[in-house]
């Protein structure tokens, strides 16, 4: 365990598992781009899959949390917008639908 602290530049078992969850939001930021790219394929045409907006907004406030936690004003300030712009998109898409009558 202690070799893996070492490769990670952790010194306590709180801040692992702080690390492992600062990993987690940047797979799911991730996966939103892997979500976007075979929706496109399979329509082919760029389409932006509602569930981009989901991935990058649950990957976004893991992000912010795990910045909040290392204290990085960079870091907090560049999630926070991010966050509220997906939120701001999914909020328009509801809306949107609910006016359709769709949702």
């Amino acid at each position: 365990m202690e070799r893996l602290f070492a490769i990670l530049h952790v010194e306590s078992g709180t801040e692992f598992w702080w690390v492992a969850f600062g990993l987690f939001g940047q797979l799911m930021f991730t996966g939103r781009f892997l979500v976007q790219w075979i929706a496109s394929e399979r329509a082919r045409r760029s389409v932006m899959p509602v569930v981009f907006w989901y991935f990058s907004l649950a990957g976004g406030l893991i992000l912010l949390a795990y910045a909040i936690y290392r204290r990085d004003p960079v870091f907090i300030l560049g999630q926070s917008l991010g966050v509220f712009i997906y939120l701001r998109n999914l909020v328009l898409i509801h809306r949107e639908a609910r006016e359709n009558g769709l949702g």
